[in-house]
């Protein structure tokens, strides 16, 4: 087994997929549409869905907004310099919700985004990523 998507619904199709590919850089791999069940799907990553797990951006037609609740966490991404994208990622329009640093406790440097859904996304250096956040 390999995971093969993390889905999120969005209120927003394309504000989301604008943040995705130019704020975070990922490519627009597919769309579909079910006009019967009335939603539309996007699948967005860094490689082909055959090589690498990957988001799903759902869209429920008409529907603006979630809950996004208190199980939901956050998506990890390792990055090559963290300080570096945290400085891309503000320039393109994304807000960073938590500036490069050590994790509380620890030594990892870490840093987080929100997606204009409200979702969480953290930023790892990968030379980090296969660590605990020790």
């Amino acid at each position: 087994m390999r995971i093969l998507h993390t889905m999120l619904r969005v209120g927003n199709l394309e504000r989301s997929i604008k943040f995705y590919t130019e704020v975070l850089g990922m490519r627009l791999l597919r769309t579909s549409e079910n006009e019967q069940y009335k939603y539309t799907l996007a699948f967005l990553g860094y490689a082909d869905e055959s090589e690498s797990a990957v988001i799903e951006l759902t869209y429920n037609w008409g529907v603006e907004s979630y809950e996004l609740g208190t199980a939901y966490g956050h998506i990890a991404l390792g990055v090559d310099d963290i300080y570096a994208t945290v400085e891309a990622v503000r320039q393109a329009g994304g807000k960073i919700t938590r500036e490069a640093g050590a994790v509380l406790g620890g030594k990892t440097i870490i840093a987080f985004v929100e997606d204009p859904d409200g979702y969480k996304i953290e930023f790892i250096e990968n030379k980090n990523a296969q660590k605990a956040l020790g």
